[in-house]
């Protein structure tokens, strides 16, 4: 084993010695439209580590096909990602499709329509968990994700949001792709050392104990990514320290994705 898989097995190790509860591991998957062999290979991957996916779906762009696919994998729990996935940051400002340049007039009226695409789709199997493209949304605006029905909104870690009554924030953790070196899967020894330090900075913490959330794209993955990915679930899935979680627990929500 690399130095990197040893250190974080020594965090997961002091963490069990300790007796600390288990980390709860949780996965989300961003940019679902259509079916397809990624789409089956996330499935498949998922059903493997009994970790069910919370699968960030864009509606405009979404397809009949993929209602019927999700219809025969449980497994991948549908949510709203967006509404069209289009940029609409100032130029020269970082991505976002909700940033505090747009009016929650326009906003709401985006989110409405979303919504109720991806009801048609998917039904009660449509989880009220809100993804904003990019995971990047303006807290005003994300405060007044309840008026719309949502109960749940995921972002990346570092997105805070002062007290919203109704609404359960989990941001995912970990991403296991590198944009900036090309677009391309992580290696297992760069999250492992990531990772690493990102459980020990949680030591003491006086919040919450949160879900540990690791971020996914599997449009994007390239077969090192997919092969680092599975390495890393099967170090964390054998260790006392972790726990498999479902999004709908991470959440707040019922087996049948109700509050």
């Amino acid at each position: 084993m690399s130095a990197a898989v040893d250190a974080l097995l020594a965090e997961l190790d002091f963490r069990a010695a300790a007796g600390d509860p288990p980390v709860r591991l949780w996965l989300r998957d961003d940019d679902a439209s259509a079916p397809g062999p990624a789409l089956n290979r996330l499935a498949a991957l998922a059903e493997r580590f009994a970790l069910p996916v919370l699968l960030a779906t864009i509606p405009m762009l979404a397809t009949p096909a993929l209602s019927a696919e999700l219809a025969g994998k449980p497994i991948l729990l549908p949510c709203q990602h967006g509404a069209w996935h289009r940029n609409h940051a100032p130029a020269g400002g970082k991505k976002s499709e909700f940033g505090a340049e747009r009016p929650w007039s326009a906003v709401a009226a985006e989110l409405r329509a979303g919504r109720q695409r991806l009801s048609e789709l998917f039904g009660e199997r449509l989880l009220p968990v809100f993804v904003p493209p990019w995971n990047r949304i303006d807290p005003q605006l994300a405060s007044r994700l309840p008026e719309l029905g949502f109960t749940g909104l995921s972002c990346f870690r570092g997105f805070r949001l002062g007290a919203t009554p109704g609404l359960t924030v989990a941001n995912t953790d970990l991403d296991i792709m590198d944009w900036q070196g090309g677009r391309i899967g992580r290696s297992l020894d760069a999250m492992a050392a990531e990772l690493a330090l990102l459980l020990a900075a949680r030591r003491g913490a006086a919040e919450a104990r949160p879900a540990l959330g690791l971020l996914l794209h599997h449009l994007d993955h390239d077969d090192a990514g997919w092969a680092a990915l599975e390495g890393l679930l099967l170090l964390l899935t054998r260790h006392p320290a972790i726990a498999p979680a479902d999004p709908r627990a991470v959440f707040g929500l019922g087996p049948g994705g109700h509050p």
